[in-house]
């Protein structure tokens, strides 16, 4: 079995003397894990950071053994954002949160995009979180466990949506959610569209809605907790006041 893709690295960890396990984000063939020689190299350890983008050169004898794969870095990746530790941890973040939440050799586009999408962002500070909770929502989306906030899960109503059902994961208008608004979650106005701007708590009330459903749906039944680094992330977004 052969391929080659683009990908994002999303953790790699040491193998014998020089070698390295590599897991990554395949556009086409999904979360695929190799062994990369000389990847515990000087040389090539710099691009295999979580959130580097390469080119893979997959290949193995057969399709369910771990197979080899030579890297190609493209662009800068993460050694462009070494002078925000911020943007760095959100990278991580993601990378982690995409390494435990996708199964393994099973096509993703969707996911590749939207990390494709916040790699992009990382780079203006003003917008970047937002993003993420959007990366989240899509990771979510392409595994099946989208929101539905197009409508008012009671009343079908599109005005006024503020609240999101933590069971079902549907939209809530405020008059319909007002006498259950202690039980449920607060929805941001820019998740519902890129012309509502961003207010103080917006961020925050994102990652809750999102990490509550990764929660539910996808680490829950896997009996694991979120990703350590997607809480470290909220910690260092909440010191510098950015929730």
């Amino acid at each position: 079995m052969e391929f080659e893709d683009d990908a994002f690295v999303l953790a790699a960890r040491a193998h014998g003397e020089s070698g390295a396990i590599v897991e990554l984000l395949t556009q086409n063939h999904g979360r695929y894990a190799a062994h990369v020689a000389g990847g515990n190299s000087r040389r090539v350890r710099p691009f295999l950071q979580p959130g580097a983008q390469v080119v893979v050169r997959y290949r193995a004898r057969v399709s369910d053994q771990l197979g080899s794969a030579s890297l190609e870095p493209v662009g800068e990746g993460p050694a462009a954002l070494f002078d925000d530790p911020l943007a760095l941890a959100g990278l991580a973040a993601a990378a982690s949160v995409a390494a435990g939440a996708l199964p393994e050799r099973e096509p993703h586009p969707g996911a590749y995009l939207a990390f494709e999408a916040l790699s992009g962002a990382l780079a203006i500070p003003e917008i970047w979180p937002a993003v993420f909770v959007r990366f989240e929502a899509g990771l979510l989306q392409d595994l099946g466990f989208g929101l539905d906030l197009s409508k008012c899960a009671a009343t079908g109503s599109t005005d006024d949506l503020i609240y999101v059902s933590p069971r079902t994961g549907r939209a809530v208008s405020r008059d319909a959610g007002e006498p259950y608004k202690e039980r449920l979650l607060p929805l941001p106005p820019f998740m519902l569209g890129a012309q509502a701007g961003l207010a103080s708590g917006d961020v925050g009330a994102g990652l809750d809605l999102t990490g509550h459903f990764l929660e539910a749906f996808i680490f829950g039944p896997l009996n694991r907790p979120l990703p350590p680094a997607r809480l470290w992330l909220l910690d260092r977004l909440r010191e510098a006041d950015r929730l």
